[in-house]
């Protein structure tokens, strides 16, 4: 039997490291401007929910959507987006205790407006949606964080039944499955989620499967995806629409199994429909509204990966695009494009409501928000 005081110093060890991470905040935004700070970080206070800046970079365009890699080292952005025959997908180095954020290269991205882009458990590898062309491209990273060339890029010419917005593919987020042995790709232009099997260990990772897409109904627009921490479960929202189709997974398969508005009866068109996220506990969804609502809609999970609306929160600004909930479950943080503010939630991890904690974070045309412990 081992004595107290190991018990006691392996408890010490384990308090020290706790307190020895941080959580961090990143903000991309439509900056439009080099002069400007166009990627913003902020320590989050995990017990209040206040923001302190932390550090920022200029000197590049738009960085309209943000990924952190899985040891917390690097950021990867979608760069020049929304800019005619441009689009670039680049890495930033991140260093907390230098309070810096380093640019290190960009790569095109394959595609014109990029407005998506995930990176591979393994941190070996990035995958990135290009809206206006319809298009997916991977990338495989350097030892350094750097981005190497384009590994795969595959582009689609089908679109669906709404004339104005799906002459074409527009593919709006690039989404690894809970292992990252496939990519699924949300197509609001096609009416469809694509889907490839993933081999990390080929040159080129993008394989083909019995089950090239998932049909959503017509005039959805789907646009973000996430899985379910069981890994049972997927959500996609679906922007033209304005629901939520929920499916059962296995081995890249989806089967819908509901379907669910993402906003009041009394709404009748102009959906808006943008982000989703899921509680780190599986208990809770939330999918923000753009447009007339600029809300969080709070579903709870039932056993059966069923949504049930419990609420709506304003998000306190106006086109909620991208909004992130931390590690711990404790807080969610939005932001609001049009209005240029980021607003700090805390959670009830009971009743899955929100409620505005600390001041608000002022920046122009802010696009996406990531949050990583460190």
């Amino acid at each position: 039997m081992k004595p107290k005081i190991y018990y006691l110093a392996i408890a010490f060890v384990i308090t020290i490291n706790l307190f020895s991470q941080n959580t961090y905040v990143f903000l991309g935004s439509y900056n439009r401007d080099k002069t400007a700070e166009a990627i913003q970080v902020y320590q989050l206070d995990t017990l209040s929910g206040k923001l302190t800046k932390f550090t920022s970079v200029k000197n590049i365009v738009n960085p309209s959507y943000l990924t952190v890699s899985p040891n917390g080292k690097y950021i990867y952005a979608c760069t020049d987006t929304k800019t005619p025959n441009a689009g670039s997908i680049s890495s930033f180095e991140f260093n907390p205790t230098a309070k810096t954020l380093t640019f290190l290269n960009s790569q095109r991205s394959g595609g014109e407006n990029p407005v998506y882009v995930s990176v591979h458990k393994s941190g070996k590898w990035i995958a990135n949606a290009n809206y206006t062309e319809g298009s997916v491209s991977v990338f495989p990273i350097l030892e350094n964080g750097k981005i190497d060339s384009i590994a795969q890029n595959f582009q689609y010419m089908d679109g669906s039944v709404n004339k104005e917005r799906q002459t074409r593919s527009h593919v709006h987020s690039s989404v690894f499955s809970p292992n990252c042995d496939y990519l699924f790709l949300p197509d609001l232009g096609a009416d469809k989620i694509r889907c490839y099997a993933f081999n990390e260990n080929q040159k080129k990772p993008l394989v083909e499967t019995k089950n090239p897409f998932t049909k959503t109904d017509l005039e959805a627009g789907p646009r973000h995806f996430t899985f379910h921490p069981n890994q049972k479960w997927a959500y996609c929202i679906e922007e033209m629409a304005g629901q939520i189709s929920v499916y059962s997974y296995d081995n890249g398969v989806l089967n819908k199994i509901q379907r669910i508005a993402t906003h009041p009866d009394k709404i009748k068109d102009g959906f808006e429909s943008s982000d989703i996220h899921i509680s780190p506990d599986g208990k809770f969804l939330y999918a923000t509204n753009r447009g007339k609502e600029n809300n969080i809609a709070i579903f709870s999970i039932d056993e059966n990966g069923l949504l049930k609306n419990i609420g709506y929160q304003s998000t306190l600004g106006k086109h909620p695009r991208v909004f992130a909930i931390d590690e711990s479950g404790k807080f969610l943080v939005a932001s609001n494009v049009q209005t240029g503010n980021v607003i700090v939630f805390k959670r009830n991890s009971k009743t899955g409501l929100l409620k505005k904690v600390g001041k608000e974070i002022k920046m122009q045309d802010v696009s996406c928000v990531q949050i990583k412990r460190i």
